[in-house]
C-alpha cells in the first residue's frame, strides 16, 4: 500500500472520532451536570530508516536521521471536570455543587454511582431520588406533612413540620471526591462509576477539606462552550478535507505511474 494513503487514512479516522466527540458535546450542551469530552491524539510508531545519532563513519554521526511517521491515533476521550455555570431554578429539591465532588446514588444492583446532576425529586415513599428514580445516598426521607425542605451548604437536610417550632433534621448529603475524576467511567444517565484509574472515593462533608459546597435551588449546567465546539468542528472538517486531498493526490501519483510504466 502507498505509504501516504495509509497515513492519510489514519488522519481521516482520527478527525471522524474528534467530530463524533464534538457532536456529543453539542448534543449535551443543555444536559444538567454534563462534562465536556475532549479527544486526545498520539502519533503512531515511526519507521527508523536511518537512526538519529547513527555513525556514518568513525568520525561522523547522523544529526537527524530518517524517521518515517505512519499516522495518528485517538488514545483517549478525556472528560473535562471543570465547573459548569449555576442556574437558579427556584425548586427547593434542586441542588448544585460549587467545587469538587459528586453526589452519591444507589443503582438497582445496590452499587454506588456518582453524579453532578442535583435535580432531585421525591418518590411515592418520600425518599429523595434522581430523575431516573435512583435513591440518593445517604437515604433521606421527607415526611409527607412537611411544608418545606431546606438544604444547607454542608448538605444538612431539614424539613418544616406543621406544629413544630424547630425544623426537623432529616439527614445529610455526603459528597464523594476522587483523586482522578477523569478516570471515572461515564455510563450514561448523568452517572459515573468508579474505576481503577479514578481511585477509590473519599466521602466527606460539603465545604470541608476542599470539597465543594452545596447550593440549594440551583443546578449546574453543562460545561460545554458551544462557540469553542463550533470552532473545533470547523478545524476537524478542514483537517479531514486536507487528509482526503492527500489521498486523492497519492491516488493521482499511482495512476500516473500505472499509465507510464
Amino acid at each position: 500500500m502507498n505509504r501516504a494513503l495509509y497515513v492519510a487514512k489514519t488522519g481521516l479516522e482520527a478527525q471522524n472520532t474528534r467530530l463524533a466527540t464534538i457532536s456529543n458535546n453539542l448534543a449535551n450542551a443543555n444536559t444538567t451536570g454534563y462534562k465536556q469530552g475532549r479527544a486526545e491524539f498520539e502519533d503512531l510508531i515511526y519507521q527508523n530508516v536511518r537512526q538519529p545519532g547513527g555513525f556514518t563513519n568513525q568520525q561522523t554521526t547522523l544529526p537527524s536521521g530518517l524517521q518515517l511517521g505512519v499516522g495518528t491515533k485517538v488514545v483517549a476521550i478525556q472528560k473535562m471536570h471543570t465547573q459548569g455555570s449555576l442556574q437558579n431554578t427556584g425548586n427547593e429539591l434542586d441542588v448544585a455543587l460549587q467545587g469538587r465532588g459528586f453526589f452519591q446514588v444507589q443503582q438497582l444492583d445496590g452499587t454506588l454511582a456518582y453524579t453532578r446532576d442535583g435535580s432531585f425529586q421525591l418518590n411515592q415513599f418520600g425518599d429523595m431520588v434522581t430523575s431516573g428514580g435512583l435513591l440518593v445516598q445517604p437515604q433521606i426521607t421527607v415526611p409527607p406533612n412537611a411544608t418545606g425542605v431546606t438544604i444547607g451548604t454542608d448538605g444538612t437536610v431539614s424539613a418544616t413540620i406543621p406544629g413544630q417550632p424547630e425544623p426537623q433534621q432529616l439527614g445529610q448529603l455526603e459528597i464523594a471526591t476522587f483523586i482522578n475524576p477523569a478516570g471515572l467511567n461515564a455510563k450514561g444517565d448523568n452517572l459515573f462509576t468508579e474505576t481503577i484509574a479514578s481511585g477509590v472515593p473519599v466521602v466527606g462533608v460539603a465545604g470541608v477539606d476542599g470539597v465543594g459546597t452545596i447550593i440549594q435551588s440551583f443546578l449546574e449546567a453543562s460545561n460545554v462552550n458551544t462557540v469553542e465546539e463550533l470552532i473545533g468542528m470547523i478545524e476537524a472538517q478542514r483537517t479531514y478535507e486536507m487528509n482526503a486531498k492527500a489521498i486523492k493526490a497519492a491516488d493521482g501519483m499511482m495512476q500516473y505511474l500505472n499509465n507510464n510504466v
